[in-house]
C-alpha cells in the first residue's frame, strides 16, 4: 500500500509540474508552491514512490532551486538523484549521465570547481562512448568542463574545448539553436579571459543579437550575453557604454531573476566596476557594500566570487581616503 500510495503522489506531482524549470522564470511560481510537495514525495514522506518519478522530483526540484539562484539547497538534491540513478541504471546510462551532469553544474555553482571537473571529465568520456562526439548531451558536457577549465585558469584549454564545441553545435543545432548561443557565449567568455577583448567584443555582439531574436530581451541567456559584452567594453575602456548597458542588465535582471540572484550580483558587481572607473567611487561603493551583503548571504563568505567582490569593496574604499575600512575588508577575506 505504500508504494502505491508513493507512486500515485508523485505522479500527482508530476502531473502538475512544469517539465522546464531551468530558465524558465514563468514556471517559477508554480514550482515554488510545488517544492514542498515534490521533496516530501522523493523521501517518501507518502510512501515509497516509484524511483523514476522520485528521481524526476528531485532532478527538477534542483533545477529549480539551482536556476532560481539557490545552488546550495540544490545540492543534496543532485547528489541524492545521481547516486540514485547510477545506483539503478549504472553509470553509462543517459539518464545516469544527465544527471551527473546536474551536479557538475551545481558543484560548479557553489565554488567547488575541481570537484565538477573531475565529474564533467568523467561525463564527457562516457557520453562520447556511449553517445557520440555530436551527441547534444555530449556537446553539453564539453560545454560544462569548458566551463570547469576557465574557472581553474585553464584558459587555452577551455578555448580549446569551445571552439570544438561550438564548431559542432553550429553544424548539428544550427547557428540559432539555444544551445549553440549558450557556446558561444562561453568562448567569447575565453578569449576575453585570455585578452582577445576585440575577439570577444565581436563574438558577443553577435550572440546579443541572436538571443534577444532568438529567446528575446528578458531571457536569462540574454541577459548573461549583455553581461558579457559589457565586461569587453569596459576591459577595452569603454566605460560609459559598459555602464549603459549593465545598468539596463541589471535592471533586467532584478525584474526577472530576483535581487539576490547569483548572476543578478555579477552584473552588479561589474557595474560598480565601471562606476569606480569612471570616478564615482561613492556609488561604487555603495553598490559593492550591497552587492557583497547579498553575496556573503547567498553563496557564502568564502565563494570566489564573494572575495571578488569584497577585493573590489576594498578598492572602493581606498581611492576614498578609508584606508582602515579597507584594510578591514581585506583583513576580513584573507581570514576566511
Amino acid at each position: 500500500m505504500g508504494t502505491y500510495l508513493g507512486s500515485v503522489a508523485a505522479l500527482v506531482v508530476r502531473a502538475e509540474a512544469p517539465e522546464v524549470p531551468w530558465n524558465s522564470p514563468e514556471t517559477w511560481p508554480v514550482w515554488a508552491q510545488l517544492l514542498p510537495h515534490a521533496l516530501a514525495v522523493s523521501a517518501g514522506s507518502y510512501g515509497h514512490a516509484d524511483e523514476d518519478q522520485a528521481c524526476w522530483l528531485l532532478t527538477k526540484s534542483g533545477d529549480y532551486l539551482q536556476t532560481r539562484g539557490d545552488p546550495w539547497r540544490a545540492l543534496p538534491l543532485f547528489e541524492q538523484a545521481y547516486e540514485r540513478n547510477l545506483a539503478r541504471l549504472g553509470p553509462d546510462h543517459q539518464t545516469t549521465l544527465s544527471s551527473a551532469n546536474d551536479l557538475a553544474v551545481d558543484l560548479r555553482a557553489v565554488g567547488r570547481f575541481g570537484q565538477a571537473r573531475t565529474l564533467d571529465e568523467d561525463t564527457l568520456t562516457r557520453s562520447r562512448r556511449v553517445l557520440g562526439d555530436d551527441h547534444p548531451d555530449t556537446l553539453s558536457s564539453a560545454n560544462n568542463l569548458a566551463l570547469d577549465l576557465r574557472e581553474l585558469g585553464d584558459y587555452e584549454q577551455a578555448r580549446t574545448l569551445n571552439e570544438d564545441t561550438l564548431t559542432r553545435s553550429r553544424r548539428v543545432l544550427g547557428e540559432d539553436h539555444p544551445s549553440t548561443l549558450l557556446s558561444a557565449a562561453n568562448l567569447a567568455l575565453d578569449l576575453h579571459a585570455l585578452e582577445h577583448y576585440e575577439q570577444a567584443r565581436t563574438l558577443n555582439e553577435d550572440t546579443l543579437t541572436r538571443s534577444r531574436r532568438v529567446l528575446g530581451e528578458d531571457h536569462p541567456n540574454t541577459l548573461l550575453s549583455a553581461n558579457n559584452l559589457a565586461l569587453d567594453l569596459h576591459a577595452l575602456e569603454h566605460y560609459e557604454q559598459a555602464r549603459t548597458l549593465n545598468e539596463d542588465t541589471l535592471t533586467r535582471k532584478r525584474r526577472v531573476l530576483g535581487e539576490d540572484h547569483p548572476n543578478t550580483l555579477s552584473t552588479a558587481n561589474n557595474l560598480a566596476l565601471d562606476l569606480h572607473a569612471l570616478g564615482d567611487y561613492e556609488q561604487a561603493r555603495t553598490l559593492n557594500e550591497d552587492t557583497l551583503t547579498r553575496k556573503r548571504r547567498v553563496l557564502g563568505d568564502d565563494h570566489p566570487n564573494t572575495l571578488s567582490t569584497a577585493n573590489n569593496l576594498a578598492l572602493d574604499l581606498d581611492v576614498l581616503g578609508r584606508a582602515q575600512e579597507a584594510h578591514d575588508v581585506r583583513a576580513g577575506a584573507w581570514r576566511l
